[in-house]
């Protein structure tokens, strides 16, 4: 790990202080004023960098940055990142808090306190003079990220034209764990239909929300369950299934439902593809149950380069494991075009969940990191002559 001294110490002041900014702003899917206000701050501290060229975009009303070095169309590492966050109905919780080496707050892990981490080291190596000639490494911001990823990394990607060399995303694995393999994603909505009647003579009705739970449970019955260890933490490399959402427009207890919905979080390893489970779904469901996918993605295999496993390994003092995950990220997007993709991140916990938080140490850590690596690797592309 990183010696402290005086310039770590205020590099940990400016991490500490940029996240927990970034915390209060609540960029959620239903507050575009919101995302467009985070922007705002993260064109703040990058517009003074010098060397840099930074483009909007927008697909759908979200937003997407791009920051490269001028003249560089094509960067030979690019750091990807999103300022989204998932909706807490607690308004106050988007406030933060430093206790116990963490960083707590909404979205400090995801990925907030990543985007600081970006943030900060494209300002020290502008600091450095290392733009645009000395440098061939680039930045993009995204806003869709927790809603799959398709108006932000997708557009850039396949409308914009976005390419690099290698891929760092800084949206799973750990300090210390390098991600290799995501599973495939299927979000689906399930709307049952039924016939209304009085609850009290159900033999009049055919009630919706019993046959959804009905194809609910036939839908999980084709996936094995997730075995989870003791303390309920230890990834398990299988296909899973999970309600997440369940709902009907009854505002009367005494009502059956002609109409009842309910959304599936759906995880597939190989073989399994979202088109055949897909077709398996649809083949047990009742005959009046629609099935509509909201996202679908493949599962991806990922290719971590060994100069940044071997400079992890530096900095934090032992080897980093290669694991899978059951998580999805804006990999996938990068790997569909053969670009290759590292995913690793500082220490985190309780994603998503009110006590989010980011450790302090291991993001000092993961700068230095991500430094040494945009500078081996965008050097040399550089000095190639082809930014």
């Amino acid at each position: 790990m990183l010696v402290e001294n005086e310039q770590t110490a205020r590099l940990r002041e400016r991490l500490i202080q940029l996240t927990r900014d970034l915390v209060l702003i609540e960029s959620t899917d239903d507050r575009p004023g919101e995302r467009k206000r985070c922007f705002q701050l993260i064109r703040n501290h990058l517009d003074e960098v010098p060397g840099l060229r930074i483009e909007s975009f927008e697909k759908n009303g979200y937003e997407s940055l791009v920051v490269l070095p001028k003249g560089v169309k094509e960067p030979a590492v690019l750091f990807c990142a999103h300022l989204d966050v998932i909706h807490h109905p607690d308004p106050d919780s988007y406030r933060s808090e430093v206790r116990d080496g963490k960083i707590f707050g909404p979205g400090a892990g995801d990925m907030k306190g990543q985007l600081a981490i970006i943030i900060e080291l494209f300002r020290s190596l502008g600091r450095g003079g290392m733009f645009p000639n000395e440098l061939s490494a680039g930045l993009a911001i995204t806003s869709d990220e927790e809603r799959g990823g398709e108006n932000g990394v997708r557009f850039l990607i396949e409308e914009v034209g976005l390419r690099c060399g290698m891929a760092v995303i800084p949206d799973g694995g750990s300090l210390d764990e390098i991600i290799v393999a995501e599973k495939g994603i299927l979000h689906l909505q399930l709307n049952s239909h039924g016939t209304s009647a009085h609850a009290a003579r159900p033999w009049l009705g055919d009630n919706a929300l019993e046959q959804l739970l009905a194809d609910i449970a036939a839908i999980r019955a084709l996936f094995p369950d997730a075995v989870l260890s003791d303390d309920g933490e230890t990834e398990r490399w299988v296909s899973t299934c999970t309600p997440t959402m369940l709902s009907t427009p009854n505002d009367s207890p005494n009502r059956i439902p002609e109409i009842a919905s309910a959304t599936l979080d759906i995880r597939l390893i190989p073989p399994l593809t979202t088109e055949e489970t897909l077709a398996d779904i649809r083949e047990v469901v009742s005959p009046s149950t629609d099935v509509q996918p909201l996202i679908a993605a493949e599962s991806t295999e990922l290719k971590p380069d060994k100069d940044f496993i071997r400079l992890a390994e530096e900095v934090i003092g032992k080897p980093p494991r290669l694991t899978k995950t059951s998580g999805g990220s804006d990999g996938r997007y990068f790997s569909a075009e053969g670009i290759p993709v590292i995913i690793s991140r500082p220490d985190v916990g309780n994603l998503h969940g009110h006590d989010e938080w980011i450790g302090i140490d291991s993001m000092l850590a993961y700068f230095e990191i991500c430094r040494r690596y945009a500078v081996l690797r965008g050097s040399s592309e550089s000095e190639s002559g082809n930014p």
